[in-house]
């Protein structure tokens, strides 16, 4: 038999470290030549994600979204050169080029990885726990398709999320909320390998981080065991090996050494986010036995070995594809419906069963709405999975025909408990990990407590579904602690959300829709607790972001009163009552300006006339933002101050959000408009 290239020329603990000194020369030389990045994880981290790479992960280069492929998160977002030169060195579509332009300018390696923009990453990560957290979703996402298409012999989905984290990660509040979850779903197919270096920005992890992380997690539930030589490549393989025969999630710690070989940085806070120097590189170079000079320097037989690690993922795709096939001929239906979900597409008919509500329906809350209308879609759409933070009866969640996804189980219904934070960075682990379509659920004024998940699912453009109910000061007697006030314009402030407000039922239904065709980009259902009427029997335009209610008699009304959610119902009464004082009012409600803004000139001005005497937003909420759609000159009537404990009707009636109040109002601005002394309106806010 005729041997490889490299069991001829390097005896093979040789090319082992090789193989490991090649990723922490490559971070070095990276960080260097930026001068900028993080040195010090990739050089202490480089054993385990060596064992991993070689010798565990299951992926193919060749495919990087095969369904699958087991996950890799490096949650430890800012060891980025550590996956970049994996990716490279495995053969993905990522050039030694692209190393060298590190942290540049549309290179495809910017500071921290980024999902998109890295071919072969696997979501962003940067803002520590989060990574830790999308693994709890990527893992759900694994187990309900699973459960739901695995036949015997035919397990078409069987596979592992890894994960690579930091001690910053496990300071982070939301990685403990999401162990726990997962501690208690017993997510076996986790397995975090905790870089456990001792060292963070400020120094020694001593001066705020003393706690027994291991007994933590086996608080939580979790498998944990421990390496005390970062570099002991064989334990950390058994250690590999122990966690996936484990049927709970692992947490395997490895002691390692940040900035390893470093003569002068090594263990000290130096190594972590700024560029070792070039004498300082030299000097771990030497240190680690590097016979190389040149920068960015590849050894053939490492370069190799990487590769046919890479190529078993290859075989094992194609055996996989065998299979799929197989199952193709026995299960025909089931293999169909597989390739539904996992190309995304809805099924046919899926909103055939949307309900349609009347003005003879009384007042509806808009959480109720979105709760029958969430059935009527789950009925049809079975990948449609999700729940709420300890919210169901408030956020009207309940899955009525499904099963609660449990230990051991994956019904779809998720009981979050009160963890907003991983609820967020779960549904958009689901989401990434694709073939499911998650949402997660609390109230309005909680989306704080994930905001960043928010964000994160809008950079990377992945269409989370988000739904906030609780959404003003209507909500009543739970007071100001729980009345929104700021969060509609923050969240209106992220880019590539759609944040959607419905006035009624119907504009809710119409909401849905819009929430589950999003292809590039979250979306925020925010909904009201207290009932209100139904604006009319025809489907709403909610796609277009904005319509006109409700017009004057004349072609050109004198007032436009623009409004969301409840306030529109406000808006209507306000404009009969102006009517009766010799005023033309349009109401015209606004779903979701992000949907309105994509609309042509032409609509806008149609919707909104740039003539109209007097522009006027009504929205109980902060009036930040509200100037783009009224002009300098407009009134907007909103909040400036935080609400009130109260009946909600009495609150709104406090504030001055009943039709008479803003009547009375907009009339003051047209009389100030047309005395001798008349100037620009100013703000008008609660």
């Amino acid at each position: 038999m005729t041997q490889t290239r490299t069991e001829v020329e390097i005896p093979a603990e040789r090319l082992q470290d090789l193989c490991i000194n090649t990723l922490r020369t490559l971070a070095m030389d990276a960080v260097e030549r930026a001068a900028s990045g993080h040195p010090g994880a990739p050089m202490g981290a480089a054993p385990m994600a060596f064992v991993l790479w070689t010798k565990f992960l299951k992926h193919d280069p060749a495919d990087s979204q095969w369904i699958d492929r087991d996950r890799f998160i490096l949650s430890a977002g800012h060891a980025s050169m550590l996956l970049y030169s994996l990716l490279h060195l495995t053969g993905y579509d990522l050039s030694l080029d692209e190393l060298k332009a590190f942290r540049q300018l549309d290179s495809a390696t910017p500071g921290h990885p980024e999902y998109h923009a890295v071919p072969g990453a696997d979501t962003t990560t940067g803002p520590l726990g989060q990574g830790f957290s999308n693994a709890v979703g990527m893992a759900m996402a694994e187990r309900f398709l699973a459960e739901r298409f695995n036949r015997p012999d035919f397990d078409v989905i069987d596979h592992h999320t890894y994960v690579i984290c930091s001690d910053g990660d496990l300071m982070e509040g939301m990685s403990g909320e999401a162990a726990s979850l997962a501690g208690h779903l017993r997510l076996g197919k986790i397995v975090c390998l905790y870089d456990s270096n001792g060292i963070s920005i400020d120094g020694s992890t001593e001066l705020a981080f003393t706690e027994d992380v291991g007994a933590r997690f086996r608080a939580y539930g979790w498998h944990v065991d421990q390496v005390d030589d970062g570099n002991d490549v064989a334990g950390i393989e058994r250690a590999i090996a122990a966690a996936r025969g484990d049927q709970r999630p692992s947490l395997l710690i490895v002691r390692t050494h940040i900035g390893y070989g470093a003569p002068n940085k090594q263990d000290t806070a130096a190594a972590h986010g700024a560029p070792l120097g070039a004498e300082e590189v030299a000097g771990a170079k030497q240190a680690l036995g590097w016979p190389y000079e040149d920068e960015f320097h590849i050894p053939d037989e490492v370069r190799d070995f990487y590769r046919a690690s890479a190529a078993r993922g290859g075989e094992a795709r194609r055996r996989w594809t065998t299979l799929l096939e197989a199952y193709g001929r026995d299960f025909a239906s089931e293999a169909a419906e597989f390739a539904r979900v996992l190309e995304g597409t809805l099924p046919d008919g899926w909103d055939a069963d949307l309900p349609a509500f009347s003005p003879r329906d009384g007042k509806i809350p808009t959480r109720k709405a979105s709760g029958t209308a969430l059935n009527a879609l789950a009925a049809r759409i079975p990948e449609l999975v999700g729940g709420s933070a300890d919210l169901q009866e408030s956020n009207n969640t309940a899955i009525e025909d499904g099963d609660i996804f449990r230990p051991g189980a994956a019904g779809r219904y998720i009981h979050f408990g009160v963890r907003e934070h991983a609820m967020g960075a779960a549904v958009n682990g689901m989401v990434l990990h694709g073939g499911v379509r998650p949402f997660g659920a609390t109230f309005l004024i909680f989306s704080d407590y994930m905001r960043p998940t928010i964000r994160l699912a809008a950079l990377m453009e992945i269409p989370s579904i988000f739904i906030f109910t609780h959404d003003s000061i209507g909500l009543g007697e739970d007071g100001p602690t729980h009345q929104p006030i700021e969060q509609l314009p923050s969240l209106r402030a992220i880019p590539n959300l759609i944040v959607l407000r419905p006035a009624d039922a119907n504009e809710t239904v119409g909401a849905w829709k819009v929430a589950l065709t999003r292809e590039h980009g979250p979306a925020a259902l925010c909904l009201s607790r207290q009932g209100l009427p139904v604006l009319g029997d025809d489907p709403p335009p909610v796609e277009r972001g904005a319509y006109v209610v409700r017009d004057s008699a004349g072609a050109d009304p004198d007032v436009v009163l623009l409004a969301t959610g409840s306030e529109v119902h406000v808006a209507v009464g306000a404009a009969e009552a102006l009517r009766g004082r010799g005023v033309g009012a349009r109401v015209v409600s606004m779903p979701s300006w992000e949907l309105f803004e994509r609309q042509s000139q032409d609509y806008r001005d149609q919707v909104i006339p740039p003539a109209a005497r007097l522009k006027v937003a009504v929205e109980a909420a902060s009036p930040f933002g509200w100037h783009r759609w009224v002009g300098p000159d407009g009134v907007i009537i909103g909040l400036d101050r935080f609400g009130s404990s109260g009946p909600g009707a009495a609150v709104l009636e406090k504030f001055g959000f009943t039709p008479d109040a803003v009547a009375a109002r907009v009339f003051d601005a047209l009389e100030e408009r047309t005395s001798p002394s008349s100037r620009p309106a100013e703000e008008n806010t609660a």
